[in-house]
């Protein structure tokens, strides 16, 4: 499997609705303090963009209402772990991705198969307190040596400046969340985000962007 190489995190169709233009092909969805019925009526309505679009939708969380929707992709944390039935999500053929922080995360992760990993926070997070402190663009190389060729994403504290960088160090994609959403001009941030990322040659010295 192979994963695109932008990975924007949004909290609302509507801005799936806003992004996918300019060309992005994988797109999360995390949705936070919604009943029932308006997580359901945003997963299907996300769902329905990208099926359009031709892209590919991650639900955050919500396995149960994203296999009730349709959906083949999910993104669990390590507290999602402890609920989710993934032997169930796996018979519904739908693909996993699991949030890691250290080793004992990873070791868990792997053993559940995942159709890719992530790492973060790599650099400090204005998003949410983190309880981990940021990795590091040589914790990614650690990663993806550990991981082979299941793909890696990294996320946390992701600039555009930041981005050849972390694809450099070995990261196979790049999550992103406030700057793009955070940004007077997102639809045009996440344009040069696709860009940039499509401009970057391995090989390349180390720490670009950094």
């Amino acid at each position: 499997m192979k994963l695109p190489r932008v990975y924007p995190i949004v909290e609302s169709s509507e801005w799936i609705r806003r992004l996918l233009p300019a060309g992005v092909r994988l797109i999360q969805l995390r949705i936070k303090e919604q009943t029932a019925e308006e997580l359901r009526a945003e997963i299907a309505a996300a769902q329905a963009l990208c099926a359009r679009a031709g892209a590919q939708l991650v639900v955050n969380d919500y396995w149960q209402l994203a296999m009730e929707e349709g959906c083949d992709f999910v993104h669990l944390g390590q507290g999602d772990l402890d609920s989710a039935d993934v032997p169930a999500i796996r018979r519904a053929g739908m693909r996993i991705g699991i949030s890691t922080h250290d080793e004992a995360e990873l070791e868990r992760a792997l053993r559940l198969e995942p159709d890719y990993v992530a790492l973060g926070p790599i650099y400090p997070t204005l998003l949410k307190v983190m309880t981990f402190a940021p990795q590091g663009l040589a914790r990614i190389g650690q990663w993806k040596r550990r991981i082979g060729e299941r793909p890696l994403v990294a996320i946390g504290g992701l600039t555009l400046g930041r981005l050849p960088g972390v694809l450099i160090a070995g990261a196979d994609s790049a999550a992103v969340v406030t700057d793009i959403v955070r940004n007077p001009h997102p639809e045009a941030r996440v344009a040069a985000w696709l860009v940039t990322a499509d401009s970057v040659s391995f090989g390349e010295p180390s720490g670009a962007g950094a």
